[in-house]
């Protein structure tokens, strides 16, 4: 089994930085892609950006510039350094990781951007 614990989230104004932390525990390694992804009230739930093995990122057109994703592989720990925040940016943010054959996912962690 895997779990994802999160941290970090809370209310920041508009152009402040949040950083997001997740960390997995069970059978995970670093070749598990980890992501994270958001859901906005009314939404569905969207990709913000994912690293995979190798450190290769992949980030959601809307927060490119702006949002970094690392991990530490040695802690199975993946982070996000979300700066310049935008009111639309608030949503709750969940921890993703994937191993074969399924997806995992965290309990989620409230982003509020206010203007």
């Amino acid at each position: 089994q895997v779990q994802l614990v999160e941290s970090g989230g809370g209310t920041v104004q508009a152009g402040g930085s949040l950083r997001l932390s997740c960390a997995a525990s069970g059978r995970i390694s670093s070749i598990n892609p980890m992501g994270w992804y958001r859901q906005a009230p009314g939404n569905q739930r969207e990709l913000v950006a994912t690293i995979i093995s190798g450190g290769t990122t992949n980030y959601a057109d809307s927060v490119k510039g702006r949002f970094t994703i690392s991990r530490d592989n040695a802690k199975n720990t993946v982070y996000l350094q979300m700066n310049a925040l935008k009111p639309e940016d608030t949503a709750v943010y969940y921890c993703n990781v994937f191993r074969y054959p399924k997806n995992y996912w965290g309990q989620g962690t409230q982003v509020t951007v206010s203007s």
